[in-house]
């Protein structure tokens, strides 16, 4: 069944909704990977995006994301200007990519520590969103839920332990999908959860054997 949101979209800034709040949404849930002060931003645009995005503010609108703006925020108009004020160095570029929403970016960020991140993401309407990649691996993140990211090895049993450590401590899963280059290489798991988690659920996850990284991102 369709929700109010999924008809008319959030509270936003005009003109669109798949325009602007999704692109909105898309540029604050990079922030949200990078986890710190972005300093650079590379941004491509495809598909639609790429033919529209200045006429239709997609480009105050990443920019405004980027920056940790949400739909509803005054100040995305400025969001250029602004970028210039925090010293967020951004470029755009139009991108040919194939099978993709036509609603796509690309991007690509740096924090203040050095950090780097990539994301890719679709605008599919009403200004809901899908994540498509993470650090160039297949994800599936609506951003309306929290979400757990979960960089291990590709041994037997990772599923099932994590999903036993979630389970005990009452947290039900919702949408999971598992992306890996090879067999036996890296593989990432990401998991968008009921509620919220605790920081000490993270810290559990992080100490199974074979576990590298754990990131838990916040519903937008």
């Amino acid at each position: 069944m369709l929700g109010v949101f999924d008809i008319i979209g959030p509270i936003m800034i005009g003109p669109s909704s798949s325009h602007t709040a999704g692109a909105v949404r898309i540029g604050k849930y990079a922030h949200l990977v990078l986890g710190e002060r972005p300093t650079k931003a590379k941004i491509g645009f495809a598909g639609s995006f790429a033919k529209t995005y200045q006429g239709h503010g997609t480009d105050k609108a990443i920019i405004a994301g980027i920056l940790g703006m949400d739909t509803d925020d005054n100040r995305i108009c400025n969001s250029l200007a602004i970028a210039k004020e925090e010293e967020l160095n951004y470029t755009f570029e139009l991108l040919e990519l194939d099978g993709v929403h036509p609603n796509t970016v690309d991007i690509e960020l740096e924090g203040e520590s050095g950090r780097r991140i990539s994301l890719r993401g679709s605008s599919v309407g009403g200004g809901n969103i899908l994540i498509n990649k993470i650090n160039g691996a297949d994800v599936l993140i609506s951003g309306k839920s929290a979400a757990l990211i979960i960089t291990h090895r590709d041994t037997p049993g990772m599923v099932a332990k994590v999903s036993n450590i979630l389970g005990i401590n009452g947290i039900n899963i919702n949408k999971f999908s598992l992306s890996r280059e090879e067999k036996g290489g890296i593989a990432i798991m990401t998991i968008e959860i009921d509620g919220g988690i605790e920081p000490s659920i993270k810290q559990i996850i992080q100490d199974v054997p074979n576990i590298v990284s754990v990131s838990i991102l916040n519903a937008i």
